[in-house]
């Protein structure tokens, strides 16, 4: 039993026409795309993008204006590029963010730190532990100096005393040299 030979159908026979027209119109497409879009590397993009888009659509309708339809699509797909482009990193930001993980990603520096913090944990536990609660709650956990003086039943200025206390210890453990960030600022030049 022969089986019986099939003709295109409606769908196909539309989507075939639209394909043809693409095709016989492409220069002129191109054309209208480099002035709308600026670039020509642009249109030729788009172009190629709309045509995948015609080949993955499959079954399409009868269109009553298929060179204003598939221009249209192309539109489409250039702002569609547009977006994913605009989501993109610049080049300059690219480098930002390889520079920064270099910098955290270091080896070396991380086990820097490391030993740092366990230098500063060592010199912590030497102080006493009135002292050593108050350099935690001040620089640790940013407690005024007022908060930690009533926590302790001392006077703020007992509480400054202590914390200068632990930072010269610390920082001459570490081999740093302190930074006042607190109390009188340096005397005035008249």
């Amino acid at each position: 039993m022969r089986s019986p030979i099939r003709g295109p159908t409606m769908t196909e026979t539309a989507t075939i026409r639209m394909r043809t027209i693409f095709e016989a119109k492409y220069q002129r497409f191109r054309e209208r795309l480099r002035r709308r879009l600026g670039s020509d590397a642009l249109a030729v993009e788009v172009l190629h993008e709309t045509w995948l888009r015609l080949e993955r659509i499959g079954e399409i309708s009868t269109i009553q204006k298929p060179e204003s339809y598939l221009f249209r699509m192309a539109l489409n797909e250039a702002a569609d590029l547009r977006q994913a482009d605009s989501r993109k990193l610049s080049p300059s930001e690219i480098e930002v963010v390889r520079h920064m993980m270099d910098e955290t990603l270091d080896p070396e520096r991380i086990a820097d730190a490391r030993r740092e913090l366990e230098e500063l944990a060592a010199a912590l536990n030497e102080l006493t532990p009135r002292r050593k609660a108050i350099f935690l709650l001040a620089r640790v956990h940013e407690m005024k100096h007022a908060d930690i003086a009533a926590e302790f039943g001392i006077s703020p200025r007992m509480v400054e005393k202590e914390l200068v206390q632990a930072l010269q210890h610390c920082s001459q453990r570490l081999g740093r040299k302190v930074i006042r960030r607190f109390g009188p600022g340096l005397p005035k030049e008249s």
